[in-house]
C-alpha cells in the first residue's frame, strides 16, 4: 500500500539568509537559519499542501544535520529515507536580496553529506510506498549520486508510480562557474545537455525556466528547446516564465509558447526569487497528484510562487492548505502579500510547528514563573531563588518522563539556569515579560524599550504576558495597556515566537459571565491574536461558552486556552476542571502555587531537604494531571 503521495530525493542543506535587505552579501550583519536544498522545499511544500511527502537525502552527523532532520519532522516530511552520514558535513548556503534582481548567494558543498548519497541508500520498499518521485538536476551532475538517482527512477517506474524532473540547473553545481557565482542560472554546456537528456525519458512531468529548457534541449531558443525535449520523451512539459506565468504542454509543442495552457498568474510584489521555483513546484504536485486539470494544477503552482517570491526565505515561505485556498477565494489586496495582515496571520496561525506531535490535544503545565511570591518569602536569596527553580525543573521532568503534553512556565530572572536547562527537552515552555503585578501593565527592563532582546530568545519559548485588566477599566488604561500587549505581540511575532496572553479580570473588580469574553473581544478588536489564551476558571458552562465563542468567532486556528489555578486547593481545581474539559479549546492547565507554595515555604526554611522537595512537588503535580486527565475523560475527550 502506497503510504506517501510523493518522495523527492537530492539536496538537502541549511540556508543562512542575510537578514538585512538591500545590501551587499559582504556587509550582513545577521543571517536566518532554514532548511534548503531543492528537493527538501518540495517535501516541505509539499506537505504543508496537505499531501504525504518523503525525502531521501543525506545530512551530516551534526547539529546541523540534526536540525534539517528535526524540521522536517515539524514540517510533517517522512524522513526514513534520510541517511546520517558520519563522514561529511552538512551543506551550507549563504543567501541574501540586493534588489529585486541579484540575489547572490554562495554553496557550501565542497565533499558534502547530499553529494554522498549513494545507490545503498535506496530501499526498493520505500520507493515502492510512493505515488510518484521527484528528482532535481543536480543529483545527476555526479556519478555516484546520479546513479542513486536513477535506481529509485528505474525502482519507481516498475512500480507504477508517476516521476518528476525539477531540471534545477545550477552552472556552478556542475562545475562551470566559481564558488563566487552561485547566483548564475545559465551557462551552456553540450555535456550537460548531453547527460540530460540520457534521463529525460524517465520522466512523465519535467519542470523548469525558460534557460532550465534551454540547457535541457541544447538550444538558446525556447521553443527549439522545447522540441528537442519533446522528441526525447512523452513527458508533460511545465515552462515557467517568470512574471508570465508558466505554460504547460501534453503534447506537441505549438508555434508559440503562448499556445499552451496555462493558469491564471497573480501580480504581485517581487520581493525575492530564491525558492519561488521550488514553492511553485510543489503547489504543481498538489494539482498533478489529484489529476486536476492543467489550468487548475498551475493555478496551484503560480499562486505558491507567488507567495515564495514576496516573503524572506524559501520553505518558510510557502503557503499551508488553508492559506493557499483563502488566497484563492479572496484574491490580492495587497501587492506585497508579507504586507497582508489577514494572510500573514493565517500563514503564521497553520503553519508554525512545535515538538509535541500533531494529535496533542492536552496540555499540563507546571507554572514556576512568580517572582514576587518567592522574593517575598522568608530566607529567600537570588541563589536560593534560583535553585529552588532548579528543583521545580526536576519535579516537571519527572512527571514527564518523555511524553508529550507536559511543560513549565519559567522566568528568566530568578529561573534562569532552570529556563535554560529546559531547552530541548520537550516540554512546552512558556516565558513571562511582565513586570509582576503591574497595573498599568510594565513589561520586564530587560526586555527592552522596543523588546528588541526577543531576539535572543530561544525559538521554542512562548513568550507570555499576565495583564490585570477589566471591562470597566477607563478609556486610557485601556489604551495603555492594549498598546503595550501590541508592542509585545508584534515583536514576539517578528521574532517567530509565539504568544501567549493571561488576562485576570477578578483582581480588578466584581466579573460575571460576559466578563472574560468581553475582554478577548477587546485585545482581538486591538489586533492582538494570541496564540494561547490563559484563563482563570470560570464555574458556569455560559462562562465557558461565552469566552471560547469569542476566541472562535476572530481565530478558529487558535492553539487554544490553557487554565490557571489562582492557587486554589486541587478541590476547588478538579472542579474548575470539570467544567473546562467539555470544550475542545481548553487545552489544558497552568497551576504554579497549588504545587510549590507550602513546598516552598519548607524548603527555603531549612525543614526539608532537595530530594523531598522534588518528590513533593512532582506528586502534587502529576495529581493535577491525573485530575485533568479524568475530567477531559468524562467529558469526552481524549486526554
Amino acid at each position: 500500500m502506497r503510504h506517501l503521495d510523493v518522495i523527492t530525493i537530492g539536496r538537502s542543506s541549511v540556508d543562512l539568509y542575510g537578514a538585512q535587505v538591500g545590501g551587499r552579501l559582504e556587509d550582513m550583519g545577521s543571517f536566518n537559519k532554514y532548511i534548503g536544498g531543492s528537493p527538501t522545499n518540495i517535501a516541505c511544500g509539499a506537505a504543508r499542501l496537505g499531501l504525504k511527502s518523503g525525502l531521501i537525502t543525506r545530512v551530516g552527523d551534526e547539529h546541523m544535520g540534526r536540525f534539517i532532520r528535526e524540521q522536517l519532522v515539524r514540517e510533517g516530511v517522512d524522513v526514513q529515507g534520510v541517511v546520517t552520514d558520519p563522514k561529511r558535513l552538512t551543506a551550507l548556503v549563504l543567501l541574501g536580496i540586493r534588489d529585486e534582481d541579484q540575489f547572490p548567494l554562495i554553496f557550501y558543498r565542497e565533499n558534502c553529506a547530499d553529494m554522498a548519497l549513494s545507490e545503498d541508500d535506496i530501499d526498493p520498499a520505500y520507493i515502492a510506498s510512493a505515488r510518484a518521485l521527484v528528482a532535481t538536476g543536480t543529483h545527476l551532475s555526479n556519478p555516484k549520486t546520479e546513479a542513486a538517482v536513477l535506481k529509485a527512477l528505474r525502482l519507481a517506474r516498475s512500480s507504477g508510480a508517476r516521476t518528476a524532473l525539477d531540471i534545477d540547473y545550477r552552472p556552478n553545481l556542475w562545475g562551470l562557474a566559481g564558488h563566487g557565482a552561485g547566483e548564475s542560472r545559465f551557462i551552456e554546456s553540450q555535456a550537460v545537455t548531453a547527460k540530460l537528456q540520457t534521463t529525460l525519458p524517465l520522466f512523465d512531468l519535467i519542470v523548469g525556466t525558460e534557460e532550465e529548457f534551454h540547457i535541457a534541449g541544447g538550444s538558446t531558443d525556447t521553443l527549439a528547446a522545447l522540441k528537442a525535449v519533446r522528441a526525447i520523451t512523452p513527458a508533460t512539459l511545465v515552462c515557467k516564465r517568470g512574471a508570465k506565468g508558466a505554460v504547460a504542454f501534453a503534447g506537441a509543442i505549438p508555434a508559440s509558447l503562448d499556445d499552451g495552457e496555462t493558469g491564471p498568474g497573480f501580480p504581485i510584489e517581487v520581493f525575492n526569487v530564491l525558492g519561488a521555483g521550488d514553492g511553485f513546484f510543489a503547489g504543481l504536485l498538489r494539482g498533478w497528484l489529484e489529476d486536476a486539470p492543467w489550468g487548475r494544477a498551475l493555478e496551484y503552482a503560480n499562486a505558491c510562487g507567488a507567495f515564495a517570491v514576496s516573503r524572506h526565505g524559501c520553505t518558510p515561505a510557502y503557503p499551508s492548505l488553508i492559506e493557499l485556498d483563502y488566497f484563492l477565494k479572496r484574491g490580492i489586496r495587497e501587492k506585497a502579500l508579507r504586507h497582508d495582515a489577514d494572510l500573514e496571520q493565517i500563514h503564521w496561525a497553520t503553519n508554525r510547528h512545535r515538538d509535541h506531535g500533531p494529535d496533542q490535544t492536552d496540555y499540563r503545565l507546571f507554572a514556576f514563573d512568580h517572582r514576587a511570591q518567592l522574593e517575598q518569602l522568608p530566607g529567600y536569596t537570588l541563589s536560593k531563588g534560583s535553585a529552588f527553580k532548579d528543583l521545580c525543573l526536576s519535579a516537571a521532568l519527572a512527571v514527564q518522563a518523555g511524553r508529550p503534553g507536559y511543560g513549565i512556565l519559567c522566568d528568566n530572572r530568578i529561573g534562569r539556569r532552570a529556563l535554560h536547562a529546559a531547552s530541548g527537552t520537550g516540554l512546552w515552555i512558556g516565558r513571562p515579560a511582565e513586570w509582576p503585578g503591574s497595573r498599568p501593565l510594565t513589561l520586564e527592563p530587560e526586555l527592552g524599550p522596543d523588546c528588541g532582546t526577543l531576539s535572543e530568545w530561544a525559538r521554542e519559548d512562548v513568550v507570555k504576558v499576565l495583564c490585570f485588566c477589566h471591562p470597566d477599566d477607563d478609556a486610557a488604561l485601556r489604551a495603555e495597556q492594549e498598546a503595550t500587549v501590541k508592542r509585545l505581540f508584534t515583536a514576539a511575532r517578528r521574532n517567530n515566537l509565539e504568544f501567549l496572553l493571561e488576562i485576570i479580570p477578578s483582581k480588578v473588580g466584581p466579573v460575571d459571565e460576559e466578563t472574560t469574553a468581553t475582554l478577548i473581544r477587546q485585545f482581538y478588536a486591538a489586533g492582538i491574536y494570541p496564540d494561547w489564551w490563559k484563563l482563570e476558571p470560570m464555574a458556569t458552562k455560559r462562562g465557558w461558552d461565552l469566552a471560547c465563542a469569542a476566541v472562535e468567532a476572530h481565530d478558529r486556528h487558535t492553539r487554544g486556552i490553557v487554565v490557571l489555578g489562582l492557587d486554589a486547593s486541587e478541590e476547588d481545581l478538579a472542579a474548575s476542571f470539570a467544567v473546562a474539559a467539555a470544550y475542545p479549546l481548553v487545552k489544558g492547565f497552568a497551576v504554579g502555587r497549588t504545587i510549590f507554595r507550602t513546598v516552598a515555604k519548607a524548603w527555603f526554611n531549612g525543614e526539608i531537604d532537595d530530594k523531598a522537595a522534588v518528590d513533593e512537588m512532582a506528586e502534587r503535580y502529576r495529581r493535577l494531571a491525573a485530575l485533568w486527565d479524568k475530567a477531559r475523560a468524562s467529558a469526552g475527550g481524549k486526554a
